[in-house]
């Protein structure tokens, strides 16, 4: 039965088989949770909007048509839609907190290089939060579910063409602001080291 193609299955889940939906959602369960938890920053959540995606696909399973348009397209344009609903709902920022992102992490051997890896990806992780929505999913999709720029045009929408295009101006952007944040937390650094003063004292910038 795992050997099922999604169109095969499909058919079989339209007509209320169960199972046959089942080993859609075991397929694609993974890939929609990461995706919802990268854009809500809350495992709970995530888990919650993740059982809610497949809840309304197996209750409208029966007007999906193929059209070009594979079923985990179909998966993430619903997620993006409760996503959608949960941001305007809890007025909540679009973020993944930095301590769920280092757990389970080996410091190792060296841990000042560890220190630096992790400064700079916390830098990254402010720009990406100050995002447009289609930017951070954009990104979501190119780099940790490293879909095509073909497939993510499906899942949002939009032309292969405008993808590229959308993905360079969004690194154009990355590089920017994440150049001035770094140098804004250098001045800041900069700012609150102490030196010496003429008489020996340590003052502060």
């Amino acid at each position: 039965m795992l050997e099922l193609n999604d169109e095969t299955a499909l058919s079989q889940a339209a007509q209320g088989d169960a199972e046959a939906f089942g080993i859609l959602y075991e397929r694609y369960v993974g890939r929609i949770y990461t995706y919802i938890y990268y854009r809500t920053g809350n495992s709970d959540d995530a888990e919650d909007l993740t059982a809610r995606v497949f809840f309304r696909a197996m209750r409208h399973i029966g007007n999906y048509r193929y059209r070009g348009l594979p079923f985990s397209a179909w998966l993430y344009r619903i997620a993006h839609n409760l996503v959608a609903n949960w941001h305007r709902d809890n007025s909540r920022r679009k973020e993944i907190p930095l301590e769920d992102a280092l757990v389970g992490r080996n410091i190792g051997d060296h841990p000042e290089t560890e220190l630096v890896q992790i400064e700079e990806r916390d830098k990254l992780l402010q720009v990406i939060r100050c995002l447009p929505a289609d930017r951070q999913q954009l990104l979501i999709l190119k780099f940790v579910e490293h879909l095509s720029n073909a497939e993510i045009g499906q899942i949002m929408g939009r032309s292969e063409g405008a993808i590229k295009s959308l993905y360079h101006r969004t690194l154009l952007n990355l590089r920017e602001e994440y150049d001035s944040i770094t140098n804004r937390l250098a001045i800041t650094e900069f700012q609150a080291k102490p030196v010496l003063s003429g008489n020996g004292r340590r003052r502060r910038v």
